[in-house]
């Protein structure tokens, strides 16, 4: 089985990042554990803060992995062409955020990728990867 996670802006910053929200972990810290922990599934990880690096990236693996585990940050609520990316592609995509954007600013509601995904999993901080990685096993 082949999983990819693929993190949006500033999510490079995890552990640095206000850690009242999102923790004091990197996410290479976590990953290395996610990976030793389900051996037996090959992940891998991309990260950028380049909207349009993004659409490539799900483009590209859209078509051939088994799941893609989708935080794009702030681009979830931004981001018409990452929604449509989802939309075009027949990899199910999981979409996943470390807080839960409902106890947040209102524009953090919206979310562009949700109509499309297979489905949302928010608030449980880094766990929500693995819950979202568990959901494809």
């Amino acid at each position: 089985m082949k999983i990819i996670i693929i993190n949006g802006p500033n999510l490079n910053l995890l552990g640095k990042r206000e850690p009242e929200i999102y923790g004091s972990l990197s996410f290479d810290t976590f990953f290395n554990g996610l990976k030793r922990k389900y051996s037996s599934v090959e992940i891998s990880y991309y990260q950028s803060n380049i909207e349009g690096e993004i659409i490539s990236k799900l483009q590209e693996v859209g078509f051939s992995y088994d799941g893609i585990i989708l935080n794009a940050a702030a681009y979830t609520h931004t981001s018409v062409g990452i929604g449509d990316a989802v939309k075009a592609i027949t990899t199910p995509v999981i979409e996943v955020h470390i807080s839960n954007t409902f106890a947040r600013e209102s524009f953090r509601h919206q979310s562009f990728i949700s109509p499309n995904a297979k489905g949302i999993i928010i608030g449980f901080g880094l766990k929500s990867y693995e819950l979202a990685l568990q959901s494809f096993l």
